[in-house]
């Protein structure tokens, strides 16, 4: 290898890890010693449907590979179930349950989730396993494996672990999920809060952020920073004058409103392609969120978004903040309050 070639390839890593120890105390403790880091240790395991079901992850990995495939904006909705999964009630799958007549509104109903799709694949292939293994695979792990799996297609690897073993949660409330999501007007120090109490740290809020490199947002989201910032009919000063006219001329005044359908990709460098855009577009202030400009008003995570440039560190980072979030308050056989449900959107 090339001496100047090596250099540039190493010295993005080392410079990641001075900025994991300079940012991250509570990795290593006093005796500098390292810490527990995810909640999935001693709860969830590698394979753990090899005995119970040995042919589960690969069920799962052909219905979404197939479906990626014919559509590729599944992968980036696929995603983002997962998110807004784990951060009510945690990864339990309380998202995927239904209303039912008379009782309180599920998470699917809140405003945040109102968009969402990408259920019906979830559902086939509960379906299939349930034929296959009855009553043995949670939702809640299938759920885990398939947003790997649509995030995974383009790379045709596995980009991260999945630890399995969860059961689902009985509970759904809109008013929690309206209450716990992280905001795309979230400033930082709400962002970092909401992080934190699910164990997350800002090198994991600045790494999960990247997800907004593939997918699509409705104008209505992010309409307040082009037309009215500070309620003068004013632009957010914070965004690229190009960018945000760019915007404009692909959200009319209409399709600035919440319910419009209108979209735009969040990466500008593409909306498709799993890689490092979103934190180039994100240095040069083409963040399409007030919640990803938010990261560059803290000087630690300004300077891991910097750092996350580089792609390979990107997506080696992407991963191992997937595993953390993906064991947020996880319900494991035994637990009070889970199941492993018969169909992913009703309690049995």
């Amino acid at each position: 290898m090339a001496k100047g070639l090596e250099i540039r390839i190493l010295f993005p890593l080392a410079l990641f890890l001075v900025v994991l120890l300079c940012v991250d105390g509570k990795r290593f403790n006093n005796n500098g010693h390292k810490m527990r880091l995810g909640r999935w240790e001693g709860k969830l395991k590698m394979n753990f449907y090899h005995k119970s079901c040995p042919q589960a992850e690969q069920i799962v990995k052909e219905i979404v590979s197939k479906k990626v495939a014919a559509n590729p904006s599944l992968a980036p909705k696929l995603l983002r179930v997962h998110y807004h999964d784990c951060f009510v009630r945690g990864c339990d799958a309380s998202l995927l349950l239904d209303s039912v007549p008379e009782k309180a509104a599920s998470e699917k109903e809140a405003r945040p989730n109102l968009s969402l799709s990408g259920f019906e694949i979830i559902d086939e292939i509960k379906s299939t396993l349930e034929k296959q293994c009855p009553e043995t695979v949670s939702c809640a792990d299938i759920l885990t494996l398939a947003a790997r799996d649509a995030v995974s297609y383009e790379f045709q690897r596995p980009l991260w672990n999945v630890f399995t073993g969860r059961v689902d949660g009985r509970v759904s409330l809109a008013t929690e999920a309206a209450r716990d999501l992280p905001s795309a007007g979230a400033n930082f120090t709400t962002l970092q809060n909401l992080f934190a109490e699910s164990d997350l740290d800002v090198v994991d809020l600045v790494a999960l952020s990247g997800a907004h490199t593939i997918g699509t947002a409705r104008c209505g989201v992010f309409g307040r920073r082009l037309l009215n910032f500070t309620g003068k009919g004013d632009t957010d000063p914070s965004l690229d004058p190009n960018y945000a006219a760019f915007l404009k001329s692909k959200c009319s005044d209409k399709s600035l409103r919440l319910n419009s359908s209108a979209v735009v990709g969040m990466d500008p460098t593409g909306p498709l392609s799993f890689d490092s855009g979103y934190f180039v577009s994100l240095l040069r202030h083409k963040g399409l969120f007030t919640s990803d400009a938010a990261l560059l008003t803290d000087p630690s995570a300004a300077r891991i978004a910097g750092i996350f440039q580089n792609s390979g560190t990107f997506l080696a980072q992407f991963g191992r903040s997937m595993i953390k979030m993906s064991s947020i308050k996880v319900l494991t056989r035994g637990d009070q309050g889970g199941e492993i449900r018969k169909n992913c959107r009703l309690v049995n």
